[in-house]
């Protein structure tokens, strides 16, 4: 959620940013200083009746002391008239700033000045590639056909047990899914990331704490009878660990990580591109998360890049960066990466991580602070990417390392898998 001082003291640099995700926020920033304007007023007002009924109080008291009893008396009724006043400007205040609030959480973060302008993926920019693309045997496969062809991963059944988007590891599907799980986990720790097991359902205020509700509410499963909510991404539950706790400056910077299964949603995604484990509502991520000081947190950032890059380097899949446009950018984030492997097989990119700063966003929805060396509490930044999400990593495996005789597992794999080749 942006800060209302900030807006109010870099109106038109707010409003600037914010066109490059394709809105014209001009009305609601004017809104939301129109608000605070009403809300300091109400305030103002309240502090003065307050402090007039406080004085009067002390007036009344010296009156009974004194023996001024019908003075006394006459001012009592006074100081009822401005209890009464208090009260009401008391819910006027609650009201505006609940007003303000529900404003506050429909405006996106703020882009960073390298955000591109941009409607949608086409206007992303490419800002690294590596890797060679393999040049595949005629008889190549799409993963769905090599899934079903070495009977690693079953889709029907999937669609049996709950419906499409939930598939079912088998055999030499299901270790390999559990070596990537573990791969990723131990390269994470061995970086320096604290490795947590967190829980897989979030209540209410965790969703509105890292920008997910009310935003993408439409996309995450809701448990309405305990009005909890299944998680689209270990974020939620990662960095709400810091809602509303007070840092002190010594303890950043905090770096996590977790596997969870991941839920979402995805209503209108059909047809072929999202075939097989192209898109689903079930699957598998491992996430990094960090809290920086936010003088540090865009070099954190560019480490989080350089990391990942050594994970796809290992697994020496063809991969490239994308630094997502102002339309294709999350509602929370202010700068994002998208890492893509290719898929030879369906001669496409896919999506394996996104890489991003929130800067303030989140922290100011968690209430997450740090104590700077002026003693003063100050908003700390997070960040977090994925570490890797495995379908399309495990698609990419599938489909650029197949040969004739089978699929070879990368070799930085097999002391995980236990194997080298599925056949």
């Amino acid at each position: 959620m942006l800060q209302v001082p900030f807006i109010r003291e870099n109106k038109e640099l707010v409003i600037e940013r914010l066109a490059k995700r394709n809105i014209d926020a001009t009305q609601m920033i004017q809104d939301v200083i129109s608000f605070d304007e009403d809300r300091r007023r109400i305030q103002t007002d309240l502090d003065n009746t307050l402090a007039e009924s406080n004085s009067l109080s002390k007036e009344i008291g010296n009156l009974f002391k004194s023996g001024e009893v019908q003075k006394a008396n006459l001012l009592k009724e006074k100081t009822s008239q401005l209890k009464e006043t208090s009260k009401e400007l008391t819910e006027a205040l609650s009201s505006k700033s609940n007003e303000l609030n529900e404003l506050l959480y429909k405006i996106p973060n703020i882009p960073h000045e390298l955000v591109p302008r941009g409607n949608s993926d086409l206007d992303n920019e490419t800002i690294f590639e590596e890797g060679e693309i393999p040049v595949l045997h005629e008889d190549a496969m799409p993963h769905w056909e090599l899934a079903k062809k070495y009977d690693i991963i079953d889709f029907e059944l999937g669609n049996k047990i709950t419906g499409a988007g939930f598939p079912v590891y088998k055999g030499k599907g299901a270790r390999l899914q559990r070596a990537l799980i573990a791969y990723f986990l131990d390269k994470n720790t061995a970086a320096g990331y604290t490795e947590y097991q967190l829980p897989h359902l979030i209540n209410e205020a965790s969703g509105f704490g890292t920008g997910q509700l009310p935003d993408k509410e439409g996309q995450m499963y809701h448990v309405t009878e305990d009005n909890l909510y299944l998680i689209p991404t270990a974020e939620v539950p990662g960095t709400n660990i810091f809602r509303d706790v007070v840092l002190n400056e010594s303890e950043l910077p905090i770096a996590i990580t977790g596997y969870t299964p991941c839920f979402r949603r995805e209503a209108g995604s059909y047809g072929a591109h999202v075939r097989g484990l192209n898109r689903l509502h079930q699957f598998d991520k491992v996430e990094i998360i960090r809290v920086e000081h936010p003088s540090k947190s865009y070099e954190a950032l560019d480490g989080m890049i350089d990391h990942v890059k050594g994970i796809l380097k290992e697994l020496k899949l063809p991969y490239r960066i994308l630094r997502l446009c102002g339309g294709d950018t999350s509602f929370a984030s202010a700068l994002t990466y998208d890492f893509e492997v290719f898929s030879t097989a369906q001669d496409r990119w896919l999506e394996i991580s996104s890489v991003s700063n929130f800067e303030t966003f989140q922290a100011n929805r968690l209430k997450l602070r740090f104590k700077n060396s002026n003693g003063k509490n100050e908003l700390a930044h997070t960040l977090n990417g994925s570490s890797l999400a495995l379908p399309r990593v495990l698609a990419g495996i599938l489909e650029n390392y197949q040969t004739k005789e089978g699929i070879v597992i990368p070799e930085v794999l097999q002391a995980y898998t236990g194997f080298s080749i599925i056949n």
